[in-house]
């Protein structure tokens, strides 16, 4: 009966709330999880105290604040529905807490590291590692997401104005400034676009693919070049993704004084909050300046003279 419940809330899930496939999918491993925990006979034993006890239980086998989270979300969502469909008298999930979650900080290369990047896939005689070579500068010069870099139309670029017109979450468009330097390596990619289209074809994407579904290199083999291309560099591969490009141009832009604002419309970010992430840089660059140009830091130093 209990199963039965849980795809019928599954069901549900994708009607009503489009859910994706990845989604529904940990939402029934993580209400097996709870259910066999439970080993609940019918609806009723599913308490307060019970969801409770299954948190708890996560927490003394060190699961990620993240994992904890989306489980405990899982089982409030299967509650709510049980109780719209009169299968329970009252929510008992309702006021259970959610565990709080710290914010990772953000993983980042070093410019040289990403210079590096780009030299050693540039430097192949290779045209798939010269169109990568572009792909990370440009990424790194713009902070893309990936599936934005991935699925640019070639006239997303306007060489006149140096900027890059990006349709991002949402639909919702913005416009990056892009260095000259950059434009330059987009240009010297150009005439190499003819290596990834059929013959006698055409293709809108600034980086077409000849086997790709959507007619664009995809993110998955963005991500494995990259990683190949870590290991060559002596770069751990684990420290990169491309989503570390992405956090290396904010950091980096942070780190040289630009304004969270900016940085947050270059992102695409909705909210500021989001952006806060890349605050830790700006904290430690104030404790560095406070440490090494403050009278008080020097005052010893200055006694024993």
């Amino acid at each position: 009966m209990l199963g039965k419940s849980v795809e019928n809330f599954l069901q549900m899930m994708a009607a009503e709330k489009g859910s994706s496939l990845n989604t529904l999918n940990a939402y029934r491993r993580d209400l097996v999880q709870f259910l066999e925990f439970g080993d609940f006979a019918d609806f009723t034993e599913i308490t307060k105290p019970k969801i409770e006890e299954f948190i708890r239980d996560l927490n003394k086998r060190a699961y990620a604040p993240k994992s904890l989270a989306r489980k405990l979300s899982a089982v409030k969502e299967f509650c709510k529905f049980l109780y719209s469909e009169k299968l329970l008298a009252e929510n008992p999930a309702q006021n259970v807490l959610t565990p709080k979650q710290e914010k990772p900080l953000p993983k980042f290369l070093t410019f040289a590291e990403i210079e590096d990047l780009i030299s050693t896939a540039s430097h192949k005689n290779d045209y798939r590692w010269q169109r990568v070579a572009v792909m990370i500068e440009l990424m790194y010069a713009t902070g893309l997401r990936v599936s934005e870099l991935v699925g640019l139309p070639l006239n997303a670029i306007n060489y006149k104005k140096q900027t890059l017109s990006v349709m991002g979450k949402g639909s919702k468009e913005r416009i990056v400034p892009v260095a000259e330097r950059v434009l330059q390596a987009v240009n010297v990619y150009l005439p190499l676009r003819a290596e990834f289209i059929k013959k006698n074809a055409s293709s809108v994407w600034l980086f077409p693919s000849l086997t790709a579904v959507d007619g664009h290199f995809t993110r998955d083999a963005f991500y494995k070049d990259l990683k190949v291309l870590a290991a060559e560099c002596g770069i751990y591969p684990s420290k990169i993704s491309p989503h570390v490009l992405r956090h290396s141009f904010a950091t980096h832009l942070i780190n040289n004084e630009a304004d969270l604002r900016s940085v947050q419309k270059m992102l695409g970010h909705e909210n500021i909050t989001t952006t806060e992430i890349y605050t830790h840089i700006m904290a430690h660059k104030l404790m560095q300046t406070v440490c090494d140009k403050h009278p008080l830091s020097h005052y010893d130093e200055q006694d024993d003279n």
